[in-house]
Parts: C-alpha cells; sequence; structure tokens
C-alpha cells in the first residue's frame, strides 16, 4: 500500500469490517532482459482487468498508482479522521436560544465539521486535569463571519525549540499529524486526546488557523498562523511577556467547502452551543463564556436543569418540572436521573468531557443498576409482571459525567465508549439513597401503569359474550335461556365443589332448567386483588365465569342486558370457609366489575341449613329447599360507595393493620342474621367474614400455653388417646387423629402436621414430640424430602409425657364438635414450647414469628421466677447449629454460618445460617455464585454441611468478611413479630421471649383455680342429685325467680359459665347447659338431665367428686412450685440423655471409624470424674429408696404413680488441658466447661400434683 504512512496509532475507519481473503493472483514467469539481471527469472503479477481496462482507456501508470501525504490523504478520505462530512438529520440535543434550554429535535448538521469544532474544546477542557488553576473558558461563535475562537487559561505551551523536530512546540502540536502527549498507554489519564489527531484536523479543514499562547516561565507570548487546509504556515511570532496568567486561545474558519456548506447553519451553531454548554456542566470550578456572556451554570445538576421543561402556569395550576436525582457517587462519577419526557430512553454522558452521544459501557454500568432496583420493586407491587430491561429504560433519562482512564471509542468520532469495565480506573456504585429516590420517583407508577395497560389489553381478549351457548366449558349445566332473548331471566349458581352441583342440579329440577344454570368452582377461588397478572390469566376458573356471563373486561354495566345471565347466585356450606368463598367472589367482581355490584339483585345467596353441609344432603334435601326458593334465597343489596374501601380491606396484602383494627372490633356472639330481607356487603364482612378471619388466625398462629396450632393440639390429642408408645404408620395415625379429634381437613395436610412434629434436624425442632421412624426430611430440603405417610412409623416421644403430664389431663377444658368431645383448648406443658420449638404463621391480618429458645434456658429463668427472682435475657438457640447467633440490636440477631479459609483460593463452608436449606444453597451457588467459583465439592452428613469451594483467583484477596457477604454466609433472625393466642384466647403481639415465659409462669395457678372450680361444682351436682332422688328439692310447676330463690336457700353455690374459645372464636354458649336469660349461675344444676337422677348416676357423680377433692387436697398439701421444680427436673435429666445421644450419633457420624477411641476418652474422663462423687451418689441412693418407700404407700390410698428415674453418669468433658480429640468435639456444642457441677438427683412424681 503507498497511501500515507500512517503509525499503529492511525484510527480506522467506523464500523470497519474484515476484509475476506484473497487468492493469490496468478504469476507469469519473465526473464528481466537488463545488464543487472543475471537472467533471473522473477514472479510478476499479472496485470488485473480492470487494470487493463485502465491502461486501454488511456491512464497512465502514474495515474493508476499514487502516493500521497497524510494531509492529502485525510482530506481525500475525511471520513476514517473526523466522520461525514455531508449533511445527515437526526434526532438531537441542541441549545434553543429563545427558551434557553435543551430541546431533543431534528436537526441538519455536518459531524464532520462539529466534530474539529470539538477537538478543540476537549483539549481545552482537558487542560483543568493538567492544571487546576485554570478557571476560565471562553467561546466566541461568529456566525456570520464564520469565526470561531476557544481560549483558556491555566498552563500554557512551552514556548521553546523542540531538539529532536527542530521546531516550535505549538508548531509541533498543531501543526504535525502524529504528535501527542498522550501515546505512554502505561500512563494513567482521565483526558480526551489519544491518538495524535485531534486539532490538527481543525487545522486541516480550516482556511485559517491561529494559535496564540503564552509561557511565564520563557516570559513568551507565542501566535503562529496557518492557512489553507495548513498547507500554508506563516512564521511564528514570538514576543515578551510579563503577565502571571497563561493561556491558551485556537480561533479559526472552517472550510465550509469541505462540509458541503456555504455557512455555518442554525442547527449547526445550535449544537455547537450546546457543547458550550456541556463544558459549563462537566468542568468543574471554571467559570465559561459564550460569546462574552457568561452561562449561569455552576454544577453538573445546574446543567442537567436545562434538559427539563421549564414550568408552564395555567388557569388552575402550575405544571412541575420532574425533580432532578442527583449523586456525585465519588471524585471520578456523577450521576443525574430524571424520568423520561419522552417515552423512550434518554441518556446524557461524558467521558472526560467527551460527548458520548450514543452512549456505551460507562452508561451500561450506570443504568444496569437501576434497572434491576426497578424491575424488583415493580415485581413486588404489580405480581408477575413481564418486564424487559428496554421496557424500563424507556422511563428512564440518565446523565453522567465520569473520568475514565485511556478511553477507547469504536472511531474517531468518539460517540461510543467500548472501554470494558473493569479498564476504567474506577467504579460507580450508586448509593441506596440515591436509588430509593428513583424507586420513589413517578417511574414507578409509569410502569407499573403501562404494565396494566398491557395487561388490560391482554385480559380483554378473554372476554365473554352474549352468545346462547357456551360448549366448551367442562362442568357447566348452562341455562335454557342463557345468553338468549330471557337471558335477564337466568341465574347462575356457583357451587363449592361437585357434590353442591350435584345438589343444585337435583334441587332445580324442580324449577326447571330454562333459568338456572350450575358451575362448580375447585375449592377457594383466587383471590384476584393481590395475584399476579399470569395467574389470572392462567386461572381456567377465573376465565370461564368471564365466559359463562359473557362478562367484558373493563366494561361499565348499569343493567344485565349484555350478559348471559342476569343473577349469579354462590351457594356454599354455611361454615367458615363457605363464607370465605362467598367473600372471594364478592372480590372478584368488585375488583373487575364493581358496577355489577351496583345493580340491584344481580349477586344473591342460597341460604341451606346450618345444621347441614352441602355434602351431606340428598337429592330430597335439595328438591325440598327449592320448593321454597324464597326462603333459601337472599339477595345483596346493591354496593354503597363506602363499602369498597371495606371490601379492599379484607383482602388488600397491604391492608394488615386495618384487618388488626377490624378483627379487634369482633365481639363473642356475633353471627350474620340470614332472616333480613336482603344482604348488606358490610354486614357480610363484620358479622360473616370475620367469623373466617377469627378462625384463619387460630389455625395460622399458636397458643402461648402450649406452642400448638389446632392441627397439631389434635394430632397430640390422637396420640396421648391411643396412648401412643409404640410405633404406627403415619397415614394409620392420621385416621384414627381424624375420627377421634374431628379434624375436617384433607389428609395431606394432616399427615404434613404428624411429619412436622417429628423432625429433628438442625432448624426445625429443639424437641420433636413424635419419634422419627424412616425417612421424615433433612436439613437437605427443610423436610420437604419426607418419605410417603404409608411408608414412613412414629410414636410418642419418651421426653413428650414428662412435658404434657397425664396429671394435668383431667384439668383441662376440652372442646365439643357437633356431640364429640375433641382436643382442649389447650394443654399445660411443663415448659413454654411455643419457645423451645419456635413458629411461623400467616393469618388474616396477623402473622407470627417466634424463633427457637434453649429449652434449658427455659428451665433456669422459671426456676429463677419461682425464687422470686428477675430473669436472665435469652437468645435464639437452635440444637446442633455450629454457627453464631447474637444480638444485632433491640429485636434482631445475626444468624452466621461458618466459613473457613483454606487457603487464599479454597474455603469451606462447614455450616450455613439457621433454616438455609442445602439444596437451595446448592442452587445458588450454581447460579448465582458460579461466575467467581472453579469449581465445588459437597462432603455433608446427614447431621451438618460442609461445601469445599475452589475460588477464582481474583476473589483471592477478599478479606473473612468480604468471603462471608459474597457467599450469603449471614442473615438475621427478628424477634418483632412474636405473636399468640394469650390463655383468654386473644391475639397478643409479645415484645421479649421473657415475656412469652412470664404468661405461661401463671399456668399453675389457673390449674389449681380450676381444679377448685370443678370440685365446687361436683360438690353442689351430688348434692342436688341426692336432695332429688329423696324428693327434699320440689321445684316442678314454679316460675324461674322461685326456682332461684328455692335454690339459694337450700346454699346452692352460684357457678357462672365462663365462655368457651373454639377454633378461635370465642362462642357465648356453653357446652354444660342452655344459655340462662338471667345469668342466674344455676344452669350448672338445671340443666341436669333426667337420668342424672338415677342411683348409678349418683353414685357415678360422687365417685367423680372425691376424686377431685383427692387431687385438690395432693396439690394442695404441697406448694405448686415444688411440684413444678420437680417437673423440670424430670424434664432435665430426659432432656440430657436426648442431648447425649444426638452427640454420640454426630461423634459417630463426623469421625466414623475413629470415632470410637474419642467415644472411650469421653467416656473415661466421666469416670474419672464421678469417682470423687461415689460417696454423694450412694447417700443419695439411700434417700431415694427412703423417700420411694413413703411413696409407696401414698400410691396406695391416693393412687398416685411413682415413677423412678435413674439419672445417667454425664460429668464434665473438657478441662484446662485438652486433648485434640476433646477440642474438635467443640464443634457439637457439647457446652460443658471445667466447673460444670452435676445436680443432685431426685426422684419424679407423676399423678395427681
Amino acid at each position: 500500500n503507498e497511501d500515507s504512512a500512517n503509525d499503529s496509532d492511525s484510527p480506522l475507519p467506523s464500523k470497519a469490517k474484515k476484509q475476506p481473503i484473497k487468492k493469490a493472483k496468478a504469476t507469469k514467469k519473465i526473464q528481466l532482459d537488463n545488464e543487472n539481471s543475471d537472467n533471473d527469472i522473477s514472479d510478476v503479477p499479472e496485470a488485473s482487468s480492470s487494470q487493463t481496462d485502465a491502461l486501454h482507456s488511456g491512464k497512465t501508470v502514474e495515474e493508476i498508482y499514487q502516493k500521497k501525504t497524510q494531509i492529502e490523504h485525510v482530506l481525500l478520505r475525511p471520513d476514517t479522521y473526523i466522520g461525514s462530512v455531508e449533511a445527515i438529520t437526526e434526532k438531537l440535543w441542541v441549545y434553543d436560544s429563545e427558551s434557553e434550554s435543551m430541546v431533543y429535535k431534528d436537526a441538519t448538521i455536518v459531524p464532520g465539521l462539529y466534530k474539529i469544532v470539538d477537538e478543540i474544546l476537549v483539549n481545552a477542557a482537558d487542560n483543568k486535569i493538567r492544571d487546576s488553576s485554570m478557571n476560565t473558558i471562553k467561546v466566541k461563535i461568529d456566525q456570520e463571519q464564520n469565526f470561531i475562537s476557544i481560549y483558556n487559561n491555566g498552563k500554557g505551551i512551552p514556548i521553546e525549540i523542540h531538539k529532536e523536530e527542530q521546531v516550535y512546540v505549538p508548531e509541533l502540536i498543531f501543526g504535525h499529524l502524529l504528535t501527542s502527549s498522550n501515546y505512554d498507554d502505561n500512563e494513567k489519564k482521565v483526558t480526551g486526546g489519544r491518538n495524535g489527531y485531534g486539532a490538527k484536523l481543525t487545522n486541516i479543514f480550516s482556511t485559517e488557523f491561529t494559535v496564540e499562547t503564552t509561557d511565564t516561565n520563557a516570559k513568551k507570548r507565542y501566535r503562529q498562523t496557518f492557512k489553507d487546509n495548513m498547507s500554508v504556515k506563516q512564521n511564528p511570532k514570538v514576543t515578551s511577556y510579563s503577565k502571571k496568567e497563561e493561556y491558551t486561545e485556537i480561533s479559526f474558519k472552517p472550510d465550509l467547502a469541505k462540509f458541503g456548506l456555504t455557512e455555518l447553519t442554525d442547527d449547526i451553531v445550535a449544537l455547537l452551543k450546546k457543547r458550550v454548554f456541556d463544558m459549563a456542566g462537566c468542568v468543574k470550578n471554571v467559570k465559561v463564556f459564550l460569546n462574552d456572556e457568561r452561562l449561569k451554570i455552576r454544577n453538573f445538576k445546574e446543567y442537567i436543569q436545562k434538559y427539563l421543561p421549564p414550568p408552564n402556569p395555567s388557569e388552575d395550576s402550575v405544571s412541575k418540572s420532574p425533580d432532578i436525582i442527583h449523586e456525585q457517587v465519588n471524585e471520578r462519577w456523577e450521576v443525574g436521573f430524571t424520568p423520561s419526557q419522552e417515552g423512550q430512553f434518554q441518556q446524557v454522558s461524558f467521558v472526560n468531557s467527551i460527548a458520548t452521544t450514543k452512549g456505551g459501557t460507562h452508561v451500561n454500568h450506570v443504568i444496569d443498576q437501576l434497572v434491576t432496583r426497578i424491575v424488583e420493586t415493580v415485581k413486588k407491587k404489580q405480581k408477575d409482571a413481564k418486564l424487559k430491561p428496554f421496557q424500563v429504560k424507556n422511563h428512564i433519562s440518565i446523565y453522567i459525567n465520569c473520568l475514565i482512564e485511556n478511553p477507547s471509542f469504536t472511531s474517531q468520532t468518539k460517540e461510543y465508549m467500548s472501554l470494558k469495565e473493569k479498564s476504567f480506573g474506577s467504579s460507580c456504585t450508586l448509593s441506596e439513597n440515591f436509588i430509593n429516590k428513583v424507586l420513589k420517583s413517578v417511574i414507578i407508577t409509569d410502569i407499573i401503569e403501562e404494565v396494566k395497560q398491557k395487561q388490560d389489553r391482554e385480559l380483554k381478549k378473554t372476554d365473554g359474550a352474549k352468545r346462547s351457548n357456551v360448549l366448551s366449558i367442562e362442568k357447566l349445566e348452562d341455562a335454557g335461556n342463557a345468553g338468549g332473548k330471557y337471558a335477564q331471566n337466568c341465574t347462575l349458581i356457583l357451587t363449592e365443589g361437585d357434590s353442591a352441583k350435584s345438589l343444585a342440579v337435583a334441587g332445580i329440577s324442580v324449577v326447571g332448567r330454562k333459568n338456572f344454570g350450575v358451575f362448580p368452582l375447585r375449592g377457594k377461588l383466587l383471590n384476584v386483588r393481590d395475584a399476579s397478572h399470569s395467574s389470572i390469566m392462567s386461572n381456567e376458573e377465573i376465565q370461564n365465569i368471564k365466559k359463562i356471563l359473557g362478562l367484558q373486561h373493563n366494561k361499565q354495566y348499569t343493567s344485565t342486558k349484555d350478559l348471559r345471565y342476569g343473577h349469579l347466585m354462590i351457594m356454599t356450606d354455611q361454615d367458615y370457609d363457605g363464607s370465605h368463598i362467598k367473600g372471594l367472589i364478592i372480590n372478584l367482581l368488585d375488583h373487575f366489575y364493581p358496577s355489577l355490584l351496583k345493580i340491584p339483585d344481580f349477586l344473591r345467596e342460597f341460604i341451606t341449613p346450618i345444621v347441614k353441609g352441602l355434602g351431606t344432603s340428598e337429592p330430597r334435601d335439595a328438591k325440598e329447599y327449592f320448593s321454597d326458593l324464597p326462603t333459601h334465597m337472599k339477595p345483596f343489596r346493591e354496593l354503597q360507595q363506602d363499602e369498597r374501601s371495606l371490601i379492599d380491606m379484607a383482602f388488600n396484602k397491604k391492608k394488615a393493620d386495618a384487618r388488626k383494627e377490624w378483627l379487634r372490633t369482633y365481639q363473642p356472639g356475633t353471627y350474620m342474621d340470614h332472616n333480613v330481607e336482603e344482604i348488606t356487603i358490610t354486614d357480610f364482612i363484620n358479622k360473616e367474614l370475620i367469623l373466617f378471619s377469627m378462625a384463619d388466625n387460630a389455625r395460622s398462629i399458636p397458643s402461648v400455653i402450649d406452642g400448638f396450632k389446632p392441627g397439631q393440639r389434635k394430632v397430640m390429642y390422637g396420640c396421648f388417646k391411643r396412648n401412643l408408645n409404640k410405633e404406627v404408620k403415619v397415614a394409620q395415625l392420621a385416621g384414627y387423629i381424624s375420627e377421634h379429634s374431628a379434624y375436617h381437613h384433607g389428609e395431606q395436610s394432616l399427615t404434613s402436621t404428624i411429619i412436622g412434629l417429628a423432625y429433628d434436624f438442625v432448624g426445625s425442632n429443639n424437641i420433636n414430640l413424635l419419634q422419627p421412624r424412616g425417612t421424615f426430611g433433612s436439613r437437605a430440603q427443610g423436610g420437604k424430602d419426607a418419605a410417603s405417610a404409608r411408608y414412613i412409623n412414629t410414636a410418642l416421644q419418651p421426653i413428650t409425657r414428662l412435658i404434657y403430664h397425664r396429671a394435668d389431663d383431667n384439668l383441662l377444658k376440652y372442646l365439643n364438635d357437633d356431640g364429640q368431645w375433641i382436643e382442649p383448648e389447650w394443654y399445660c406443658p411443663t415448659i413454654p414450647m411455643v419457645l423451645v420449638n419456635g413458629s411461623e404463621g400467616i393469618g388474616t391480618g396477623w402473622s407470627s414469628y417466634i424463633p427457637n429458645y434453649n429449652p434449658m434456658d427455659l428451665v433456669k429463668n422459671l426456676l429463677r421466677l419461682m425464687d422470686g427472682k428477675e430473669q436472665e435475657p435469652m437468645h435464639p438457640w437452635y440444637r446442633g447449629f455450629r454457627g453464631v447467633i447474637k444480638p444485632l440490636d433491640k429485636d434482631k440477631y445475626t444468624n452466621n454460618g461458618v466459613i473457613e479459609r483454606v487457603s487464599p483460593t479454597e474455603i469451606k463452608i462447614t455450616e450455613l445460617p439457621v433454616r438455609t436449606w442445602t439444596q437451595n444453597y446448592k442452587k445458588d451457588l450454581i447460579d448465582k455464585f458460579m461466575g467467581f467459583i472453579n469449581k465445588f465439592d459437597e462432603e455433608h452428613k446427614a447431621y451438618t454441611v460442609e461445601f469445599h469451594i475452589t475460588l477464582k483467583e481474583e476473589l483471592a484477596d477478599l478479606s473473612d468478611e468480604e468471603l462471608a457477604k459474597k457467599f450469603k454466609i449471614n442473615s438475621t433472625i427478628a424477634i418483632s413479630n412474636m405473636v399468640c393466642f394469650d390463655p383468654e384466647g386473644r391475639l397478643k403481639k409479645y415484645q421479649t421471649p421473657e415475656d412469652i415465659l412470664q404468661e405461661f409462669y401463671h399456668r399453675k395457678d389457673y390449674l389449681i383455680a380450676e381444679l377448685q372450680h370443678e370440685c365446687l361444682k361436683l360438690s353442689n351436682k351430688v348434692r342436688f342429685i341426692n336432695m332429688k332422688i329423696k324428693h327434699q328439692l320440689e321445684f316442678e310447676g314454679l316460675r324461674k325467680k322461685a326456682i332461684i330463690e328455692l335454690l339459694a336457700a337450700n346454699g346452692f353455690d352460684k357457678v357462672h359459665k365462663r365462655p368457651v374459645v373454639r377454633h378461635g372464636v370465642e362462642s357465648s354458649n356453653d357446652d354444660e347447659a342452655e344459655e340462662d336469660l338471667n345469668d342466674s349461675g344455676y344452669n350448672y344444676l338445671m340443666s341436669t338431665p333426667a337420668w342424672a337422677f338415677s342411683k348409678e348416676e349418683a353414685e357415678r357423680i360422687n365417685s367423680l367428686k372425691n376424686e377431685k377433692e383427692k387431687e385438690l387436697r395432693v396439690l394442695e398439701a404441697k406448694p405448686p412450685k415444688e411440684f413444678w421444680k420437680d417437673d423440670l427436673k424430670a424434664f432435665e435429666e430426659q432432656w440430657n440423655v436426648k442431648k447425649s445421644e444426638q452427640e454420640s450419633k454426630s461423634i459417630m457420624e463426623y469421625f466414623g471409624s475413629k470415632a470410637q477411641p474419642v467415644l472411650e476418652e469421653i467416656n473415661n474422663q466421666n469416670e474419672m470424674n464421678g469417682q470423687n462423687q461415689d460417696v454423694n451418689a450412694k447417700n443419695e441412693n439411700e434417700e431415694i429408696k427412703e423417700m420411694n418407700g413413703k411413696n409407696e404407700k401414698v400410691d396406695d390410698q391416693s393412687d398416685v404413680e411413682i415413677v423412678d428415674v435413674v439419672k445417667p453418669k454425664r460429668k464434665k468433658i473438657f478441662n484446662q488441658n485438652e486433648g485434640p480429640r476433646s477440642k474438635m468435639l467443640k464443634v457439637f456444642d457439647l457446652e460443658f466447661s471445667s466447673d460444670e457441677e452435676e445436680p443432685e438427683p431426685k426422684p419424679k412424681r407423676g399423678g395427681a400434683r
């Protein structure tokens, strides 16, 4: 190539394509006939056909093969250096002098002309980097004279002769190509110039170009002019200069002809003015003048303001410009944000003062952070919103001013920066404060609105229509007149399941099928108010209802003439779940079609007898119901405006606090009166739906006393009733429990509850009340890997009956379900199990989270309370967890796993945060962490976790803290939402675990009071029956008042009824008697059935009274605290046995074949530590025998059960001189110290306490 001698730093054309490899041309051997050839044969390429044609056309070889100078090449191929020299029209930001703001408009410009001016501007800005004292830039643009000058103060150019080139340095810089101070790529610079062309290009494309600069060191001023595209060079004028301030000024007249122009057009001038304003915004602490007028921009934020529309006053209000969210991230990055005004992504960015009008990697670096967070936020607010980054970006205007080390661009025009992020020399990490401000701006609502509009268009596609038949919907029994002329007379019955549908179909045979259709719902309808768009779109039931009714999305209905049915009737069971289904249907209509609820008699309810569920009714019952439709069919009153907020409160997840207040208004005895002419939405929500919400909380939130939810309590009731000491299949146990505890839900739910009570892996139960015999799940999947209920067995743990004593069973208040006695309202455990095993649940308006605590901490604090001392603070504790849990603040704890660095690039994770399951974490390793790890291996055991990870080299320098954060090995545990039902059945939020323990502590007082209450009732009942048998008490035919006076005169005690809590709803009816209008206190006597006056029944009640009195005497003979202390000691002994067994399993698992020597060391140490206590132990055993002998006499008289407990030897293990194996045992959380004392063994007293 005989073109100009560009070196390797010369620019390549924009978007240069790789040329295909050409085949070598055929060569022809010729003999050179001259004296120097020595008859050599040389390979000379044959002339191409085009060259041959050129020669034949008269062109000479000299005309075909030409050599150009560098300047000639620049002028001949300008697009290679400055971009296109032809006018183009495109949308650009330009400065509008009239509005004094930036406008985005179609502008016709010549990119090459813009570039030669920009080169000089960027040079002026670069000088600020070299000399921080620079504080002025002056630009003059004379459109008429085609004259531009750019001045900057600060360090000038050295005025001296370059020793190698033998010219003045200013001439070298501005008059010779490929000269630059930026060639050292090892030097990290944040200036705009790079390739050695820059200002020379401006010179080449100008008819006149003048440089003037000063040098205070040399005390000289330098001025030189170039003309005719740098082809004419005048001699420099060097004069003396005595001022202290240096400056450089470049003035030039662009060669307009080279750009196809005759003058500087308005659009070009507007673009150049915009670049002057860019300098004012980007270059800090510099005053910028344009045509001798200082620009009123002091910083980048004020510069951004120029892009926003000015406020436009209107008649009623003033339109406000969007707020600018701005942040100086660090010394090199400054970012601004506003919502996009154009409905498309806008970026205004600068790299080292260069306007990167097409963006680049620096823009992606910033915008990706915002887009990620915006998408997360929108998806939280708008479920399942399908968002792509470009959709979010269309709502963003981003402004970036950054300094990048040695930036590279895709072309000499420098519109797009291509440098990789790792080479930036800095990074821009947006602060949480900045991001949160963005998330609080209108962008979120704008995106959500756009998403909703798109979703509405999709929902519109699923609209129904008024057709005479809908044949494609399975299980629909369509009315004959549906969708036809008489459609408004038709009623669609929505039933609760298929069995209810069968009942309805049998019933409408009485009234005819012309005007009645039936469609069964599969369980509960989707709560559309909080559902994602995709779940609504994919919900077959909702789509079917739309088609059956002929509903059209977003249509405002004033009548039902456009629908296939004129009425919608709900037919569900009269239970809590049935009420919820009604509410969900109302919620669906209110959310999408509120106008329908305003049409009188559109929505109806079919009332069934409360004593029978629909599934138990027979066809003849259905015909009876439908024969009397006016009685059973009740219309809902048309929706009132204030009722919409009530529906929203009931079903909007965000209204949890409002639902709490709503539930606090509940009064025992609340019920829905269906004898009214029409049902109001207000009454339905406040009197019927509220009962479901109360029951929902009871199912989801535990009792503070026994720690159980109703399902768990039913399981334990069944196990206690069956005396489950022998193993049984979980599936068989579920059947037994369902039969004996009136369980009304699915079998799967019950078996899951049984399995959950047997969990014993880390992060589950501290004490599993049932034994896991088989695969009951592990920490690998948080119990989800349990085997089928038909394969696994279970039984009561030995420790369970030490926690829930048999002796307490007779003191509990048992519930009655439709005549069947079932589980008690709560059990009374020895320790607060709600703290031992924790709890988690979400109800209506309330949720609860209680972490696990150490049973021994609970025992110690109970003993302290008994001794009148203050409790010690307790902290969350999980059996077998080897990480660290410590206080973070008032109601939060750190929950840290264990990560160890084996080498700079090898780590070992030996514990995960509590309740971070192994398989989930492994998935994160694969999905999220593979970018910075080479490989990982797993060496987990049944109870332990162990990942071996090899890191990539770039992570070798991370600190331990950074590694833990990188691998998400730390989390938190909150105790700010510890909600339980208190002993009176009221929801209560506890601030600390000590508060829960305090509430639990008073349970003994209740038990004694309850026993006294029972004794009083039984004593009165025995006397009442005996007097009736002996005819000493006659009141037949007397008025109620006279009966009450007669009973009082005979000394009978009044025992007023106390409310019973059933399923979380406090009932106003006592199971023992019907409600007495005067609440006389004698209901317990007057409700005695006639057969109770038989001799046999009188003897039975008298025996029962004697038993209760005996129990009370035993209790009163010994302070309750002493019984409780005995219970706690018995529990502690069994707990230690259980814990020792678990530790042995862990040791065997961890050490494998080497475990035996470790266990032997422990046993030897135990024996050594126990020798000094043999004498004391012997004396204690004698005392135990003596006490047991005395207690046997008591047992003969009072049927009190005595159980001998032999405490296992479990002495201290560690001392000051620990062996290597002992140190290793610490990983099993044995919690022994060298000064641990062995508590004295004492007998456990059972039976009545």
